[in-house]
């Protein structure tokens, strides 16, 4: 079956990324709270491994779940935001990496220029 470069075009186009703002490569220390199921208040530090104006790939060693609402603040500034964990990827020995969509976020939440 062979495919015209037209079509190639075409479908390509559709799952293009779709991302907003710019990423950057950049390791902040951040804190995660969340409830558990048992509704305990939970908190973990961790650390990012990119960063965007709408959120981050966090690096943790818990083991959290899609659409798991948490409270997100950057330890570098203090600055604090509702997020909502919107990606899991695969466990590596540092920990699971997430990614992590900030709701309503400031665009100055990680302190640089983006």
């Amino acid at each position: 079956m062979s495919v015209s470069l037209r079509e190639f075009r075409q479908n390509s186009a559709k799952y293009r990324e779709k991302r907003r703002g710019r990423r950057m490569n950049s390791r902040v220390p951040v804190r995660l709270e969340w409830d558990d199921q048992g509704g305990k208040r939970v908190s973990a530090e961790a650390h990012t491994r990119i960063v965007n104006p709408y959120g981050c790939m966090v690096v943790l060693q818990q083991s959290l779940g899609l659409e798991q609402h948490v409270a997100l603040t950057n330890l570098a500034n203090h600055s604090s935001n509702a997020a909502i964990v919107v990606w899991k990827g695969t466990s590596r020995p540092d920990g699971w990496e997430y990614g992590v969509e900030l709701v309503a976020p400031e665009m100055d939440f990680w302190g640089l220029e983006l």
